[in-house]
């Protein structure tokens, strides 16, 4: 017990030893909320002799689970850790739906439907009800339908509050209808199953209830409706139900998270304990105060007070660049500086609002000779050949998936048309059956009675019969063969590597992806002799962007705010920080996402462990246009004190333009002179008149000269905060939008 207990502070100390009841661990950022999850699993089975059969933990990442029962083992050995259920909700849920999934409709046989299949299928829906999908945009409709069922809403029960959610409703009911006969699930209704088979199955509930008599959920602020729903009946027998979060981390709400989870435990378990975690062990007390005085603006939340014994540590670094490329310069330079004061490329991260501004990044260390990992970007599971394989290997497992069925039947290529496809569409709406049903009515001795011998020409037939014959000499021989070994006979009898690989370099770096996930059937049957087909396609489902973070590659990772939650870096720097990117234009309506936007800072910045700089550019690109670009409100946030330079409002702008190309058109920097605070600015050659109102240094039809673009004509001015924008007609060049102080324009 004492090893349990030891190294914990004291709130912590008082959090796991806690082991009767509901309790609410509020735990800030770099508190060792994961740590107290898992000290309190230790200590009720070596202090309470609680069997680990009777323990469920629960999280919302592979990674994290994984994490979670390593340090299990260290603390209690191997064998006591071995029994405990850990992993992610929907693990848990299909764990539960492959047991029980019958008494609400699934055959144990389902396959889990990932984000391209589920855009598939919808398309399929929106195309059989006539419905434009330039109106009804599959991932809007997807998004509909996800949102419904992580509120518990089924078709039947779905109340469309307009007539574009009158389609909506149509199509869930026809979505639901498909993954049925496909015996499929997505994501969403892996939860939604496993409530449904709780609330209707009193002897299957009361049945995990016994078992689960002890449950734990990390990072509770991200649960939604149906995650919650389906704890609380877990825990409605024995209450005792320990949950983990922060609604300060709370930063998913676009996909059904509901940080007002927290308010709920509180008034469905009124005697629960609630317990502050606010000592950080990460970040420096520089870095704490920068967050605190960003997320003290929300309302929505409980107050709490982050302090360390860490070091002070250095102000931070908020920088304004030109534009993303100069942006983009500057997190290269200092990286390089970084790593010469001896931060390894692993111990920093990049962060930003959007995938779309890796771009730039992505050149930069291109340019530099930098290696980087990009988090986010195409994962192994979804490329091309590995999705291939895993259709082939998911029909062998279900062959009424027609998703997987629709994506193979021609590859690699077997003679089957475009109007053959169409004609076999036709059939399976007919019959209201998979299509490989339809292929298995094709023989004469099908049962029930075979298709009409018109209903496909000869040539037709031939081919599907072929394919019919595959997929059964696959799945007669997935009896005898290990997973390894059926993906082998997969390739082989398809013929698929002399189709994936055409003698060039592409081609050969797909058959490679073909070599890596035969190599990952390996890794996952090791030390398994019973076929484990089903799991490996489970967990290939289930796998998060995260997930596919490498631990041993000493190099910067670049990734989004949402994706950086639950890590840690020695420097941290965020780029974009200017209005209407972060926060972003989308949430500037609604008060409920500026608050979760502001959340989104506040978990950024609190990765950073030393070091942490805040970029924003003065001019941002965005399908093709430059537009000038305002700092971030939350840089105003910042104490001035708390900053390298003492950086207030509207920024140091000297640095703005210090990268010139040659032709590139990048502006030089040092025409004007700004102090901090706001100061006296000289730009342009422009003046001031005495009652504070700025008099344009340039007219249209003024003769002007710049260093890289040359001899122009003033086409327009104005006045631009303290600065002057123009637009100038180049010679040769075309026109151009400049700040008058930075371009260091001058009259002819």
């Amino acid at each position: 017990m004492m090893d349990i207990l030891a190294g914990l502070n004291p709130s912590q100390r008082e959090a796991v030893k806690i082991t009767a009841g509901p309790i609410l661990v509020l735990a800030g950022p770099g508190s060792g909320k994961t740590r107290v999850l898992t000290h309190r699993v230790a200590f009720l089975l070596s202090e309470r002799r609680i069997s680990p059969f009777n323990i469920l933990a629960v999280t919302f990442t592979n990674k994290a689970a994984r994490e979670m029962r390593t340090r299990l083992i260290q603390l209690v050995g191997e064998a006591h850790a071995r029994d405990l259920t850990i992993g992610t909700f929907h693990a848990t849920c299909a764990r539960f739906l492959r047991r029980d999934g019958e008494r609400v409709g699934l055959g144990r046989g389902f396959v889990i439907y990932d984000e391209d299949d589920q855009l598939t299928l919808i398309k399929q829906v929106l195309k059989e009800l006539n419905l434009a999908d330039k109106v009804y945009r599959p991932g809007a409709v997807l998004g509909a339908i996800s949102k419904a069922k992580n509120e518990l809403i089924g078709p039947k029960e779905y109340v469309p509050p307009s007539y574009w959610h009158e389609a909506v409703q149509r199509a869930y009911r026809r979505y639901q209808q498909l993954l049925a006969e496909n015996n499929a699930v997505d994501f969403d209704d892996l939860l939604m199953a496993t409530v449904r088979l709780l609330r209707e199955n009193p002897d299957v509930r009361e049945r995990y209830q016994d078992r689960y008599t002890y449950l734990h959920v990390d990072e509770f602020q991200d649960t939604n409706i149906a995650q919650y729903t389906l704890m609380k009946l877990l825990a409605d027998k024995y209450r005792n139900l320990f949950c983990v979060g922060d609604e300060d981390q709370s930063i998913y709400g676009w996909r059904g998270a509901d940080y007002r989870n927290v308010l709920r435990f509180s008034k469905d378990f009124p005697d629960a304990q609630v317990k502050l975690l606010e000592q950080n062990y990460r970040s420096t007390q520089t870095i704490l105060d920068v967050a605190q005085a960003i997320i003290r603006k929300n309302k929505s939340r409980h107050a709490k007070t982050l302090w360390t014994e860490n070091a002070a540590g250095i102000p931070i670094t908020i920088h304004a660049a030109y534009d993303q490329d100069d942006e983009a310069q500057f997190v290269v330079d200092e990286i390089a500086r970084l790593n010469r004061r001896g931060l390894r490329g692993r111990d920093i991260a990049v962060f930003y609002r959007t995938n779309a501004q890796s771009r730039a990044l992505e050149d930069a260390f291109v340019r530099r000779g930098m290696p980087y990992q990009l988090i986010g970007s195409l994962r192994f599971y979804q490329r091309r050949e590995v999705k291939d394989l895993l259709a082939y290997l998911r029909l062998v497992h279900n062959p009424h998936d027609s998703v997987s069925f629709h994506r193979v039947i021609n590859v690699p290529a077997r003679g089957i048309g475009k109007s053959t496809l169409e004609y076999l569409a036709h059939w399976t709406e007919k019959l209201r059956v998979s299509p490989y049903v339809v292929l298995q009515r094709l023989t004469p001795a099908a049962d029930p009675a075979p298709l009409p011998a018109d209903a496909f020409d000869a040539r037709a037939r031939k081919s599907l019969l072929a394919f019919l014959a595959l997929l059964d000499e696959l799945i007669a021989a997935r009896a005898e063969m290990k997973l390894t070994e059926l993906l082998d006979r997969i390739v082989d009898k398809t013929a698929y590597k002399d189709y994936i690989d055409d003698g060039t370099s592409e081609g050969a770096d797909r058959w490679d992806n073909v070599v890596e996930l035969r190599k990952a059937t390996r890794r996952f049957a090791e030390g398994t002799a019973e076929i484990t087909l089903p799991t490996f396609l489970e967990e290939v489902a289930l796998i998060a962007d995260i997930d596919a973070m490498r631990d041993d590659l000493n190099a910067p990772t670049l990734m989004t705010l949402h994706t950086a939650k639950g890590l840690e870096f020695r420097a941290v720097f965020i780029v974009g920080m200017e209005e209407g990117l972060f926060p972003h234009s989308r949430s500037f309506d609604n008060p409920a996402q500026m608050e979760e936007e502001r959340r989104l800072c506040y978990v950024g910045i609190t990765r950073a462990k030393e070091h942490l700089y805040l970029v924003h550019c003065l001019r941002r690109s965005f399908y093709g246009n430059a537009d000038v670009s305002e700092p971030s409100r939350y840089l105003a946030d910042i104490p001035r004190e708390l900053t390298a330079e003492g950086w207030r409002g509207g920024g140091r702008q000297e640095a703005a333009g210090r990268r010139q190309e040659a032709g590139g058109g990048k502006q030089e920097a040092g025409g004007g002179k700004q102090e901090a605070g706001g100061g006296r600015q000289e730009a342009g050659g422009r003046k001031q008149e005495a009652g504070g109102r700025r008099q344009s240094a340039f007219r249209v039809g003024d003769k002007v000269h710049h260093t890289t673009f040359g001899d122009g004509v003033v086409i327009s001015s104005q006045p631009h905060g303290d600065d002057e924008e123009v637009q100038v007609a180049f010679v040769g060049v075309g026109v151009k939008r400049l700040f008058a102080h930075l371009a260091r324009l001058k009259k002819k």
